[in-house]
C-alpha cells in the first residue's frame, strides 16, 4: 500500500500512534510495538516499517527519559550493565533480517509471562520493591539479549528490561520506567544506526506521524512519571505487554 497516497489513511495512522506513544510512555515505553501494529493494519512494508518505528521510538524515548529523570525515577548505576553489551548488539541486530514465526512465538509467549507476572505482583500492592544489586554477570547476558531483539524487531527492548527490572527486584515500577526510557533511546539510535540503509526510504508521512508520537508522548510521560501509583504502573505495563504479545505472535 502506498500511504503517501491516501491522506486519510495517513490521519488515521497517526492518531493510532499518538494513542500508542500516550499508553507506552506513561511506563516509560516508547511504543515501537505498537507503531509497528498499527502500521501492519495498513499494509506498510516491512523495510519502511522497522526505520519509521525506531525513529519514532527515538522521539517518545527522548521525552520520556528527560520526565521520568527530573521525577527521580532514573539510575546511571542501574542502566550501565545491561547498556555496555545491548547497544551494540542493537546495532548488529539493525542490519539482521526478522527471524520467522518460531522467533516471533518465543518473544510473544516471554512477553504474555512478565505480564501475568507483574498482574500477580499488583495482588500484594502494599509489599515494598526489592533493593536487590544487581548481579553484573546477568544484567551484561540480558543486555546482550535485549540488544539484538530490539535491533532484529524494530523496538527498544525496554518491554523485556522493564519488567526484568522489576520481577528480579532490582528496581521499582517508577525507576524500572526510567531506565527503560534511557535503555530504549540508546538501543533505538544504535539500531536505526545498524539499519541506516532504509532511513531513506522514509514516507513523507513521518513529518506528521512524529510530532503526534511526540504529543502523546509528553502527555503520557508526564502522568507517569510523576502522578500514577506503583501499582497502577504495573497494571499498565502489563495491558502493554500483552498488546504486544498479540502483535508479535499475529503479526
Amino acid at each position: 500500500m502506498d500511504i503517501a497516497a491516501d491522506a486519510v489513511a495517513v490521519v488515521i495512522l497517526a492518531g493510532l500512534i499518538f494513542c500508542a506513544a500516550l499508553l507506552y510512555s506513561s511506563v516509560g515505553q516508547a511504543g515501537a510495538s505498537g507503531y509497528l501494529a498499527a502500521m501492519a493494519l495498513f499494509g506498510l512494508a516491512p523495510d519502511v516499517m522497522r526505520p519509521v518505528a525506531l525513529a519514532l521510538n527515538i522521539v517518545v524515548s527522548a521525552i520520556a527519559s528527560v520526565k521520568f529523570a527530573r521525577a527521580g525515577c532514573f539510575s546511571r548505576k542501574l542502566l550501565w550493565p545491561f547498556v555496555v553489551t545491548s547497544i551494540p548488539f542493537a546495532l548488529v541486530g539493525g542490519r539482521l533480517m526478522l527471524p520467522s514465526l518460531i522467533y516471533r512465538l518465543i518473544v510473544g509467549a516471554l512477553l504474555v509471562y512478565a505480564a501475568w507476572r507483574l498482574c500477580r505482583a499488583t495482588m500484594q500492592p502494599h509489599t515494598p520493591a526489592s533493593d536487590r544489586p544487581v548481579f553484573a554477570p546477568a544484567a551484561l547476558l540480558a543486555g546482550l539479549v535485549i540488544g539484538l531483539l530490539a535491533g532484529l524487531t524494530g523496538t527498544g527492548g525496554g518491554l523485556l528490561l522493564g519488567p526484568l527490572l522489576i520481577l528480579a527486584g532490582w528496581a521499582g515500577p517508577r525507576q524500572a520506567a526510567g531506565v527503560s526510557a534511557v535503555f530504549i533511546l540508546l538501543n533505538s539510535t544504535a539500531a536505526i544506526l545498524g539499519n541506516a540503509g532504509n532511513v531513506g526510504g522514509l514516507p513523507p508521512a513521518v513529518l506528521l506521524w512524529a510530532p503526534a508520537a511526540a504529543i502523546g508522548g509528553w502527555i503520557g510521560a508526564t502522568y507517569g512519571s510523576r502522578r500514577l501509583a506503583g501499582v497502577t504502573l504495573r497494571r499498565i505495563l502489563a495491558v502493554v505487554l500483552v498488546l504486544a504479545a498479540i502483535k508479535m505472535i499475529w503479526q
